[in-house]
């Protein structure tokens, strides 16, 4: 089954209300990608693709062209003068054609430093790659900005979800949902992640004995499409405790959550939003398509819903938390939404809610896992350490809560595999006031004066390589988690010390000082980010306590695309060998 280039981001479970969607991809690349085949889910989107190797370090600087320059001058005409004076990237138009969007901005960021303006057409930009402003805009000065145009592009699909939620209404979730994951629930979701993968492990083994019933060893899959339908298992049965069963069956629900997920990215990639004309849900086949999707998955959650609230136990939160989820037949985040006491809220913002957590959460434990194989298989020692303390911790017995805090090594693979291909690699936020920006290191040494409205782009891929800010950034490993790093004269910024979260199982932007931001931070960092990054860890483990894995081909031949998250073209295909 082909699977989108959506978001998620970094978020839910998968990303749970991640940045992933926060982070969706820049609007106005969209220029450059062909439009997604309305008429099968096994249709893939044909787009500008990049070589996975490329490092993008500004040794191949594009050319202007009559576009570029068209491009700069309207951009000057129109807006230039709106923001304070900053550094300029122009050329922008003809890169977007050879290559994706955040390699461009990460060349101008090497050349312009750490904030500066991106011109592009009828707007001006803002690109921010430095956590002393990325702070500045997701924590200190975090309600002076929402999600803009991200909000608008998802509105019709997650309604007021956590993501595209106005303020005040994000606000009155945020505290409800908040609460849904505890650590009991999470302790609970464990068997769930266990579960799940071993489906899909079970699933490789029977191939795989099938193959060595013909005398052969190995078998060939895309283990990418493997991973996305195992990420719809998992959200399925821990959010809204309804079995997808993606990893071995196909339905018409599992049909309409992956054409869903293809208009959401076709949305965020398309120049032109034609869905807004009159009457195009009706007149233009996809839409109409889309529009058939969205009412197979509405009906689906409106009868979970209806379920929910039939069998309702009401409870206070602190009650709520208190559960022994091990024992209860339903565990999910519904029950948990339903029962809450004085948290009655009608269903069409609960459909919102788990819509939004679907569509957020669906994608990132497949990109984390995707892009964990991918680098394990480049570095067969740290494969083989990860294999090792697999064998130690676990021998052939399941993962418990206690034992996946042991998986030490496994974890930090996961947070590097986030470094290096974070899920999206753009935040976006737009200024609701008129605001003053900190220059951030290699930046002017005074603010950044830019009005209200202004659409600004969080750079996480320059930030999690960052050369002022991490050592050998393109490369990967893991153990540089383990390592403080002084701020080495850096104002404003605290360096790196994991001593200063303490208790937490994974790397997160406080220890960093929002160096490292793969689910966002501040007052609308992704509440399922736990979820998410326990959810990768089972995963992985389960598929290297039983298989060895290489890729089919070389590195070279994985391609990148130009989807809001990082995907690749043609699927992760490896050959896989029982260990």
């Amino acid at each position: 089954m082909a699977t989108p280039t959506l978001y998620s981001s970094g978020c839910l479970g998968v990303g749970v209300l991640s940045p992933g969607l926060n982070q969706l991809q820049f609007p106005h690349s969209r220029l450059h990608l062909s439009n997604f085949s309305s008429s099968t889910i096994n249709s893939k989107p044909r787009v500008s693709s990049i070589r996975c190797q490329s490092t993008s370090t500004g040794e191949a600087k594009t050319k202007k062209n009559i576009l570029d320059n068209a491009s700069n001058l309207l951009t000057n005409l129109l807006s230039g003068g709106r923001i304070g004076s900053m550094p300029t990237a122009e050329g922008a138009v003809s890169d977007l054609f050879d290559r994706p969007l955040f390699f461009s901005l990460y060349d101008w960021f090497l050349e312009h430093g750490s904030v500066y303006k991106l011109a592009f057409g009828p707007k001006a930009f803002v690109v921010v790659s430095d956590p002393i402003v990325a702070r500045y805009i997701l924590r200190e000065n975090a309600f002076s900005y929402d999600k803009g145009v991200l909000a608008e592009i998802l509105e019709p699909i997650m309604g007021k979800g956590l993501i595209p939620a106005d303020l005040d209404t994000w606000k009155q979730r945020r505290r409800v949902i908040a609460p849904g994951f505890h650590a009991l629930y999470l302790e609970a979701m464990v068997k769930v992640f266990m579960d799940c993968s071993e489906r899909t492990t079970s699933k490789f083994v029977r191939l795989l004995e099938k193959e060595e019933s013909k005398g052969g060893k190995t078998i060939e899959l895309d283990l990418e499409a493997e991973f996305s339908s195992l990420a719809l298992d998992i959200i399925g049965l821990g959010v809204f405790n309804y079995d997808f069963g993606s990893v071995t069956k196909e339905s018409p629900v599992i049909k309409a959550v992956y054409g869903t997920l293809f208009e959401a990215e076709h949305r965020s990639t398309f120049y032109i939003p034609y869905w807004k004309i009159p009457l195009a849900r009706w007149l233009v086949p996809r839409q109409r398509k889309f529009q058939k999707d969205l009412k197979i998955i509405n009906d689906c959650l409106d009868a979970l819903i209806r379920n929910a609230k039939e069998t309702r136990q009401e409870a206070d939160v602190e009650q709520l938390q208190q559960r022994d989820y091990l024992k209860i037949k339903d565990a999910s985040l519904l029950r948990f939404l339903v029962d809450m006491r004085g948290a009655d809220v009608d269903d069409r913002q609960l459909r919102d809610d788990l819509m939004t957590m679907l569509i957020a959460g669906h994608e990132t434990t497949a990109a984390v896992l995707t892009w964990a194989v991918f680098l394990l298989a480049q570095h067969p020692s740290k494969m083989k350490k990860a294999q090792t303390e697999i064998d130690s911790v676990l021998g052939e017995e399941r993962i418990t809560f206690e034992s996946l805090k042991k998986l030490t090594y496994l974890r930090l693979i996961v947070v590097e595999a986030l470094r290096l291909y974070p899920q999206p690699p753009l935040l976006i936020r737009r200024s609701l006031k008129s605001d003053n920006l900190p220059g951030g290191y290699k930046g002017n040494n005074s603010e950044y004066a830019i009005p209200a409205g202004t659409d600004i782009f969080i750079s996480v891929y320059n930030l999690h390589r960052s050369p002022y800010f991490w050592d050998k950034p393109n490369e990967f490993e893991p153990e540089r988690f383990q390592v403080k790093r002084d701020s080495e004269g850096i104002e404003g910024w605290a360096g790196f010390d994991p001593s200063r979260s303490p208790g937490a199982l994974y790397p997160n932007e406080i220890i960093s000082d929002f160096a490292f931001l793969p689910f966002g931070g501040g007052p609308r960092k992704c509440v399922g980010d736990q979820f998410a990054l326990m959810e990768s860890t089972i995963a992985l483990a389960m598929l290297l306590q039983k298989f060895d894995v290489e890729l089919k081909g070389s590195p070279e031949d994985v391609e990148l695309v130009t989807g809001a998250t990082i995907h690749t073209k043609n699927g992760l295909w490896c050959r896989l060998r029982k260990r």
